[in-house]
């Protein structure tokens, strides 16, 4: 009854998610048409003149508040609340691209830069990279909200969240240090710094730390007794 409940739930947030994109790609494709910034890897991707600007990192803002609120709803426990989070968040961002690659026919390939996020600094990336971030929040997501063994996690857990709190950090420098160094720099619109290189070195260890939470849940659960009596 509770896993039947936890996979109905995880439908929802999974519809609400992918509808959410949708809007999420027509807003963005009319901003970009708006402003004939249409292809975002260019220099000023979004001019941030008059309201538009205020306007658009509200936005952003309020997309962090609704993914949030549907988690809280659809959970039950504080990490059950934060798993369908995640899931919501995975799934707005890969469908996100799904959506404007139907709508005018970008991105034309994984590699292609995209301008991800303007608070507090823009952030610059391929899109293979936020999407692989993606995958990894939809898996924790749905490993602990489709959990069956619901003892409370044990506290050397807090080992592989230390390490994805450090895989996040890294992650977040790769996608603003253009944007860092541009204010370093007494640049006052980092927005108008196009990035040339993408560090993956530093990004593919950023993004094995932030796996840590997800490697070590999944191993948990094969060796929980519950599972193993379901598999014997």
């Amino acid at each position: 009854m509770i896993r039947s409940q936890a996979l109905r739930n995880w439908l929802l947030v999974v519809a609400f998610a992918a509808g959410m994109a949708w809007v999420e790609a027509a807003c963005v494709y009319y901003l970009r048409a708006m402003v004939d910034r249409l292809e975002p890897y260019q220099a000023n991707p979004l001019p941030m003149h008059g309201v538009l600007g205020p306007v658009e990192l509200v936005r952003e803002a309020a997309t962090l508040v609704m993914l949030l609120a549907v988690g809280g709803i659809a959970g039950r426990t504080r990490i059950t609340r934060l798993g369908y989070t995640a899931i919501a968040f995975g799934i707005w961002d890969i469908f996100y691209y799904v959506f404007l690659k139907i709508i005018y026919d970008w991105p034309k390939s994984l590699f292609d830069w995209d301008i991800l996020f303007l608070i507090p600094l823009p952030w610059w990336g391929p899109v293979i990279a936020p999407v692989s971030i993606a995958l990894l929040m939809i898996a924790w997501g749905t490993l602990v909200t489709l959990d069956t063994v619901r003892d409370p996690l044990p506290a050397r857990t807090s080992m592989w969240w230390r390490f994805c709190a450090l895989g996040t950090a890294l992650a977040l420098y790769v996608f603003m240090g253009d944007s860092f160094h541009a204010v370093s720099q007494g640049v006052t619109g980092p927005g108008s710094v196009l990035p040339t290189d993408f560090n993956w070195p530093l990004f593919s260890l950023a993004v094995t730390l932030m796996a840590a939470p997800v490697a070590q849940l999944a191993w948990r659960l094969m060796l929980s007794p519950g599972r193993r009596a379901l598999t014997s």
